[in-house]
């Protein structure tokens, strides 16, 4: 209630008795308002599916990279076999793995 009110109208969320009783006495009235109310941005919920995307990629990253290496020492290891087995054959057909130096 502002002082500039009229007398006898009393804010709504004030109860009436605890109103006249400290109007009567003449002590202040306290009015505490709790609010659940979040006004700031909710920095996690924004975060963490980021946070979540991000390793996903990082970790899809890292599987394409580990294949790729593995490719690739499995074609020098291959190409190592063949040069050092030299010609193969079977049943007359004879293969050349490797180019000779």
């Amino acid at each position: 209630m502002h002082p500039t009110d009229p007398p006898g109208i009393l804010a709504p969320h004030i109860p009436a008795d605890a109103y006249r009783r400290a109007e009567a006495t003449g002590t202040p009235v306290v009015i505490v308002v709790h609010s659940t109310e979040r006004t700031a941005v909710p920095w996690v919920r924004l975060l963490v599916p980021f946070a979540i995307a991000g390793a996903a990629a990082l970790g899809a990253w890292g599987v394409v990279a580990a294949l790729c290496w593995l490719m690739d020492v499995a074609s020098h290891t291959a190409t190592v076999i063949a040069g050092a087995a030299g010609p193969v054959g079977a049943g007359g057909i004879t293969l050349k793995l490797a180019r000779s130096k």
